[in-house]
């Protein structure tokens, strides 16, 4: 079996060998859309998950929270019981805002004097972390007006001060707030989606097309060591598309990489086994190149508007946001994310792994399935 297998390999790294537009297509594009992505993508997101925890339990402090929760910009998932319990709602990426009002907070208001409220940000996505910014500070102002034209009750004496919220502002993950920390890992997944569908889907097509794939299955090869001739080349490509753009999203755009390599690859190995699925799926409702490329676009689009690059998925109708827990982009676009900026690890990120270990389980077993039956 294996003598068989490695001919396949062989024989399909000599054709793209021969066709040097191949490997034009293979790397230029991709260099290409990796630095338009870096220079000029940028939207805006709305729906911003906040944590709060409030060490004062004053009527003061709760009035305040109840404008961010009747703002309708802030989703409420947390109210923590401490300082940890907030840092972990921020590893995990549950939430991309934490309010923190400190004990002392309604005392120091009655006061006249200045009162901390601290504002945690997860900046591995700068766009929601500047845009929440301003939502904090809009809130904070109208709150502090509100204060002194009904709540503030002079003490004897005192002249009325002028009330300052003062914001304390700590961006986690992305200080800088740079647009790019948060594209390039996402443009890591999008691209290797759009590269290794595509291969897979065309390699498989394209010897149906020319007729060789007859003369194939007369040999003595079997469909399971065909497939995986098929498919290997497209998985070590997806892993040379994956080190290409990590290695210029390093370098070239200075993005942090705080994570772990071993935990990065393990997401990587088992996304490629969910798109490869999908493009060995594709190759068999497939009898023409032109099918495959129309197929590839019916599908490939839809999974990345519904990733969650462009667009947050909470802003999204509540049905599409249960169509996104098919999506292994999903999943992979969150482990690439938080192993660049957060360095976490399996503690955290096994639920993502687990959900594309059993999409790609589901979608190479259809796939083989289908494409052995088709074969037969």
């Amino acid at each position: 079996m294996f003598e068989r297998v490695y001919a396949m390999l062989v024989k399909e790294f000599l054709e793209l060998k021969r066709d040097r537009w191949a490997l034009f297509r293979l790397v230029v594009p991709l260099v290409m859309q990796v630095l338009i992505y870096g220079y000029a993508a940028t939207f805006t997101v709305s729906h911003v998950s906040t944590a709060v925890l409030d060490l004062d339990g004053s009527q003061a402090s709760r009035d305040l929270i109840s404008r961010f929760t009747a703002n309708g910009r802030f989703d409420i998932v947390d109210f923590a019981r401490s300082q940890k319990e907030i840092a972990h709602e921020l590893d995990a990426g549950r939430a991309q805002v934490a309010v923190v009002i400190q004990a002392g907070f309604a005392r120091a208001l009655g006061q006249g004097r200045g009162a901390p409220l601290q504002v945690l940000v997860d900046g591995t996505n700068s766009n929601t972390a500047l845009i929440a910014l301003g939502y904090v500070s809009k809130i904070v102002a109208q709150y502090q007006g509100d204060w002194v034209a009904t709540g503030w009750q002079p003490r004897a004496g005192a002249a009325q001060p002028a009330i300052t919220v003062a914001l304390q502002e700590r961006p986690w993950f992305n200080e800088g707030l740079d647009d790019r920390w948060f594209f390039i890992p996402g443009v890591i997944g999008t691209l290797t989606l759009l590269q290794v569908v595509s291969l897979t889907a065309f390699a498989v097509v394209r010897e149906r097309e020319v007729g060789t794939l007859e003369q194939i299955m007369v040999s003595p090869i079997h469909p399971v060591e065909f497939i995986l001739g098929k498919t290997v080349p497209s998985f070590l490509i997806g892993l040379g598309d994956v080190a290409i753009v990590a290695t210029l999203g390093v370098t070239w755009f200075d993005v942090a990489f705080v994570g772990s390599v071993f935990v990065m690859m393990a997401g990587v190995i088992l996304f490629l086994l969910a798109v490869i699925g999908l493009g060995l799926l594709l190759s068999t409702f497939s009898r023409t190149q032109q099918q495959a490329f129309a197929l590839n676009f019916f599908l490939v689009n839809p999974i990345f508007i519904l990733s969650g690059f462009a667009f947050p998925i909470s802003a999204m109708p509540r049905v599409l946001q249960w169509l996104t827990y098919l999506n292994p982009l999903r999943y992979f676009l969150v482990v690439l994310r938080a192993v660049f900026l957060k360095g976490v690890g399996l503690g955290v990120l096994w639920p993502q792994l687990a959900a594309m270990t059993a999409l790609g389980l589901v979608m190479l077993g259809v796939s083989v399935l289908r494409f052995k039956k088709s074969l037969d």
